[in-house]
């Protein structure tokens, strides 16, 4: 019989952490907790490979998982002493979610279940609190009604507010036991009147809706946004996760936080979390209520006057503490733990490796390290690549002047200016736009995902440092002020409001994800430094890695930013984006049109120094490093003008009758410019474009190596090459220019002719196309388009419905193919070093920068990554952990 069910409780499991992929990440931490005796509600996890079973099998699950699920249940009754459905001491139920990787929010939860009107009853006996019997009712109504159901819970909110008008009171604790009572039956009367069904009684019903409505949460909007936003596939499903209910809603003894064993936003070594007392757990997460600190430091440093969990509950906490320090020691990593005490009794629910902002995780990883608790390498394997990027974000300038309107806490660092919007869909428009905005919102919930992803920054009124919006804005590497409770959000006249300021939507704030100020107007922003932490980290990575990092460079100002950012080089120098200048494109039309070689010669030669000066300048920039400069590549109709105005400016401009000029334009024409005349094709119809570019490099080579000292050894490039003869003509024309330059100078000149691979005619042919190449360059933008046969700039309008619909994971643009194009970079490698075993191999396409591609380039043995500027901190960490992997296994 398959094993669909895993139990935990009572110091034993079944599972272990180790077992994720089965269990799912909350389920398997549960099962270590409870193995390390650690005191655990008892409770079961049905795998993850069920959700797939479910949504192939018209929603239903296998009879052997039913027969498991009842089985353990029974397990669950003989360890807490209560029963499920009936009997004195009744046995609630929690069903959660639990994915393989953490999706705060995106899934569906429900509490409180096994209550019915017989046990309800039940319950208020055995607890002594008719009220809470009776409020947990209406909670576990409200969420089954929402979750499991279909009847959006603001339905119920509105009641409940109603009725709280008509007794007149504000918080719901006023309400008593009687008043909660006659609650539930107004909640049950509305999901007879709108769903025209009565609210379940039978307990077994209320548990197979439960667990089936989580495994369907998977496939909810929010829940693929995230795992498109993350790259999480499809296929992995969630596990679902039943547990025995323990109450943190029992009276002043009683509490539930979330806690993180270091900061999670500083890295800061010291507990720190909130919690409530008289609560559970959704009212930590969701806003509704500010909780407290669990420290007396933490207290201290919000500001709060409510007492901490260390002054408030001293045994609890010092217990909790311990727990905390034996998990992280235990896991060498930042535990996030959810918790409750019920009169006193601590119980843990949920332990996982926290989310961090990327400034956090550099100083957990570095100081882990100094601890002794993991090496070197375990600590470059540590950081997501890509979250590097969250460092880049601007802060604001310590010299400004700051028109504080409001503040709150400071949830995930950096600094962000924008527009003000209300909504997730008025977020996403104007990010459509390229408008920069800020989400305010009194809280976030997981359907405003795509807005969040989308703003510049978020702001809440509501909510601690463990909110929704906290706690997604970290992970997204994104600016976020929560709990600004002095601030005040009118959703129906569309305003904010602080310290007297009331500001409409469109109206331009500044928050201070760092500070937790929110700052009226635009203010001046300045560049981090990386240094400190991330210096260290990436000395480390630089050290492990075993392929180079160069970078895509045009400019002088981008050669200059990619130093700075470590690159090693440059492995795309596309010289067509010089010819755009102002000052330049003008020299550049009249070459294109001019119809004769004399014409374009005489054009050539104003546009020679200008590249030559170019040249001079990223040569001394990189000084010494190599430099890979690809020859003019795309089709010339690309430099000329478009519409009837700009044809009517330019012909005027160039002294050219407009008929004549559009006559050349209409011959210039191409009906699939993409593969048309470009590439190598110009330098072989109008070699004397090559020679031009060929000689400007040699001359800046020549001037830079005399002014640095430094050997300056260019890469020259060719470009869309498929057949050898190609190169064999492109090349001889460098070689003349080359012999040239070093007669004219009396300097030789040592230099490398290579071509980007960028056509499967190219990966094929490698071998034979190596006998006339010292490198290869894979362009793997064009690679990928010639193989697909997909255009990258057509590509949107479809791209996104193939992910949606499986046919494809990724966006094949972004992160490589490995199967097709990955299998025709391997051969073209394979091919090409049989022919020359020191054939230098790398990849200048924008999957340079994807930590994924970076892993497959590794793999295929490329001797170095190019990536634009901003990536190159990306790529040398990537190309560290694909190393570590390679390294692991081949042991």
């Amino acid at each position: 019989m398959k094993k669909w069910v895993y139990t935990f409780g009572n110091g034993a499991a079944e599972g272990r952490a180790s077992d994720v992929e089965i269990l799912g990440g909350k389920g398997a931490n549960l099962a270590e907790m409870a193995s390390l005796g650690l005191p655990v509600p008892p409770g079961l996890t049905i795998i993850s490979e069920a959700c797939g079973w479910y949504h192939v099998n018209g929603r239903d699950l296998p009879d052997e998982l039913k027969q498991q699920v009842i089985a353990g249940i029974a397990g669950m009754e003989a360890m807490s002493g209560r029963k499920f459905g009936c009997g004195a001491q009744p046995l609630l139920l929690s069903v959660r979610s639990g994915a393989k990787v953490s999706m705060p929010g995106m899934m569906d939860t429900v509490l409180n279940l096994g209550l019915n009107d017989e046990t309800v009853q039940a319950l208020g006996h055995d607890a002594g609190d008719a009220r809470f019997a009776w409020d947990s009712y209406r909670r576990f109504i409200q969420m089954y009604a929402d979750v499991v159901m279909g009847l959006d819970h603001e339905i119920f909110e509105e009641v409940l507010e109603d009725e709280k008008a008509r007794l007149g009171y504000e918080y719901d604790t006023e309400l008593s036991a009687v008043e909660w009572q006659h609650i539930v039956t107004l909640y049950k009367q509305i999901i007879e009147d709108e769903l025209d069904e009565v609210f379940p009684q039978n307990t077994e019903v209320q548990l197979w809706g439960a667990i089936k409505a989580v495994f369907a949460s998977w496939m909810n909007p929010r829940a693929v946004t995230y795992r498109q936003l993350h790259n999480i596939p499809a296929a992995w499903g969630t596990a679902v996760n039943v547990q025995a209910m323990v109450f943190g809603n029992l009276g002043s003894t009683s509490a539930t936080g979330v806690a993180f064993t270091r900061n999670p936003s500083t890295g800061e070594k010291a507990l720190y979390g909130e919690f409530l007392v008289n609560a559970q757990g959704e009212d930590v997460v969701s806003g509704i209520r500010t909780p407290q600190s669990i420290t007396e430091e933490g207290r201290i440093a919000s500001g709060s006057d409510k007492p901490s969990m260390e002054k408030l509950m001293p045994e609890a906490f010092e217990e909790f503490s311990s727990i905390c320090e034996s998990l992280e020691r235990h896991y060498c990593d930042l535990q996030d733990m959810e918790f409750t005490i019920e009169r006193g009794k601590l119980w843990m629910l949920q332990t996982r490796s926290g989310k961090r902002t990327t400034r956090a995780a550099l100083k957990i990883a570095v100081d882990m390290v100094d601890e002794g608790l993991i090496s070197r390498k375990e600590a470059v394997s540590r950081i997501e690549p890509s979250s590097l990027d969250q460092l880049l974000h601007p802060t604001i300038d310590p010299r400004s002047q700051r028109s504080v309107i409001g503040s709150g806490l400071p949830a995930s660092p950096g600094a962000a200016t924008g527009e003000i919007v209300f909504t997730a869909e008025a977020a996403v428009a104007a990010d459509a736009e390229g408008r920069n905005v800020i989400l305010v919102r009194m809280e976030t919930s997981p359907e405003d995902i795509h807005g969040m992803h989308a703003a510049g920054g978020i702001l809440t009124t509501r909510g601690g440092m463990t909110s929704h919006a906290a706690v997604v804005a970290r992970g997204m590497g994104i600016p976020c002020v929560s709990g600004a409770g002095s601030m005040r959000v009118d959703l129906r006249n569309n305003t904010l409001i602080g310290m007297g300021c009331v500001l409409k939507k469109g109206d331009i704030i500044t928050i201070d994800g760092s500070s937790g100020q929110v700052l009226r107007g635009e203010v001046p922003m300045v560049q981090p430094e990386l240094s400190g932490d991330f210096a260290k980290l990436m000395s480390w990575a630089d050290e492990t890695r075993r392929m180079t990092v160069r970078t895509n460079a045009d400019t002088p100002q981008d050669a200059r930013a990619a130093r700075a950012f470590g690159a090693e080089g440059i492995g795309l120098c596309r010289t067509e984006h010089m010819f755009f200048e102002e000052d330049r494109i003008h020299s550049m039309r009249e070459m294109i049109l001019a119809d004769s070689e004399e014409g374009r010669r005489v054009a050539l030669d104003r546009l020679l120094p200008m590249q030559r000066s170019d040249f001079t300048e990223i040569f001394k920039i990189m000084h010494g490093l190599p430099v890979t400069i690809r020859l003019l590549d795309p089709p010339l109709h690309e430099f000329l003008p478009k519409t009837d105005g700009e044809i009517v400016e330019v012909a005027a401009a160039m002294g050219m009758p407009q008929t004549v000029f559009r006559q050349r334009l209409d011959a210039l024409h191409e009906f699939n410019p993409m593969l048309g005349h470009r590439g190598c094709r110009l330098a072989i119809s109008y070699p004397e474009i090559a020679e031009m570019q060929a000689r400007a490099i040699f001359e800046a080579a020549v001037a830079a190596a005399k002014e640095t000292g430094a050997p300056v050894v260019p890469e020259i490039m060719v470009p869309l090459v498929g057949l050898r003869s190609e190169l064999d003509y492109v090349r001889a024309c460098i070689d003349r220019v080359a012999a040239c330059v070093a007669e004219e100078t009396g300097m030789k000149i040592d230099y490398l002719t290579g071509t980007m691979i960028e056509l499967p005619r190219a990966a094929l042919r490698a071998h034979i196309i190596a006998e006339a190449a010292e490198f290869f360059s894979f362009g793997t933008n064009d690679l990928t388009q010639t193989t697909f046969g997909i255009s990258r700039d057509d590509a949107a309008r479809f791209i996104t419905t193939y992910q949606r619909k499986g046919i494809i994971e990724r966006d094949p643009f972004i992160s490589l193919d490995f199967d097709g194009v990955g299998e025709l970079i391997r051969i073209a490698a394979e091919r090409g070093r049989q022919t020359k075993s020191d054939l230098k191999l790398g990849i200048c396409g924008e999957h340079g920068g994807d930590p994924a591609s970076i892993h497959f380039c590794e793999d295929a043995g490329l001797d170095y990554v190019s990536c634009s500027p901003f990536r190159v901190p990306i790529a040398r960490l990537a190309a560290a952990q694909a190393t570590i992997t390679a390294q692991s296994e081949a042991a």
